[in-house]
């Protein structure tokens, strides 16, 4: 094939690779609205939203144009991220109720929930492609200074080990603690629980770092930072913690506001000494 044929090809196909995405994302969501119909249980949400892009990772990897090592390597970090967590979240939902945050909704929302939820189960799909655009912008970097093995690689891969190994203890540490009926009622404070409430969401927050750590020195590669720093703010502010939170309160009452006033809410640290009460 001509080299300007080749050229005009692989654009076409970078172009044409994220609309299906969207739309497989789009379709998934939709098919899974209408069985959580059925089921009464939207938590199967999370479960697409992780496996969604993982899957767009892989798709991505394997029609991209830039050097092929590099973007074996984004498939396989991102891959398998996705495939872990989404494991993890399904077995969570398929072994116990709808989680709480959805539960609320279908109670609050009343007839109007089902409706709402096929907006929220497209904003997932969106989100979903939205946060895989990262892997795209790797795996089509062909700049000729790129088709080599940087250090920023290895700090990259380096930094992606640390964070699932920390959210996977963190996950079998919860799972061992909720596991004892000794401690129904009470807060995890063991392990990583010790210094942060929620260090799943910090070490999958951690994750998201990987990807613009890779793309330093790339052109453009700084946009990359944006994906974290709007998860930090959807974690800490709007879709994590703050429904989480108000769950853990509801049925761990002062138990969990204790922890509240010496554990920190999200990034890890020691913990702090209770404030002692001032009485009259």
């Amino acid at each position: 094939m001509h080299p300007r044929a080749a050229t005009e090809r692989s654009d076409i196909v970078n172009a044409l690779v994220p609309i299906l995405g969207l739309v497989g994302c789009c379709l998934v969501m939709f098919a899974l609205w209408r069985r959580q119909l059925r089921t009464r249980n939207a938590g199967t949400v999370d479960v697409a939203w992780a496996g969604s892009i993982g899957a767009l990772a892989v798709l991505y990897a394997a029609t991209g144009d830039g050097w092929w090592p590099r973007t074996l390597l984004v498939g396989v970090l991102a891959g398998t991220w996705s495939f872990r967590l989404a494991q993890h979240l399904y077995v969570r939902v398929a072994g116990e109720k709808e989680d709480g945050r959805y539960a609320r909704m279908r109670t609050s929302l009343g007839e109007r929930f089902d409706r709402t939820m096929l907006w929220f189960f497209q904003a997932q799909a969106l989100l979903a492609w939205l946060l895989a655009l990262p892997f795209l912008f790797l795996v089509t970097r062909s700049e000729p200074e790129l088709a080599a093995w940087r250090p920023l690689d290895a700090a990259a891969v380096l930094l992606w080990l640390v964070s699932i190994a920390g959210e996977t203890v963190a996950d079998r540490q919860l799972a061992a603690w909720r596991a004892n009926p000794n401690n129904r009622g009470r807060t995890c404070r063991s392990g990583l629980w010790a210094y942060s409430r929620h260090p799943n969401y910090f070490f999958e927050w951690l994750h998201w770092c990987t990807y613009p750590v890779l793309a330093i020195g790339m052109s453009g590669g700084v946009w990359l930072w944006l994906a974290p720093l709007v998860l930090l703010v959807l974690v800490t502010k709007v879709t994590g913690i703050p429904p989480t939170e108000a769950q853990s309160l509801a049925s761990r009452g002062d138990d969990y506001r204790d922890y509240q006033r010496t554990t920190n809410a999200f990034f890890p640290g020691p913990r702090k000494a209770p404030r002692a009460t001032t009485t009259t």
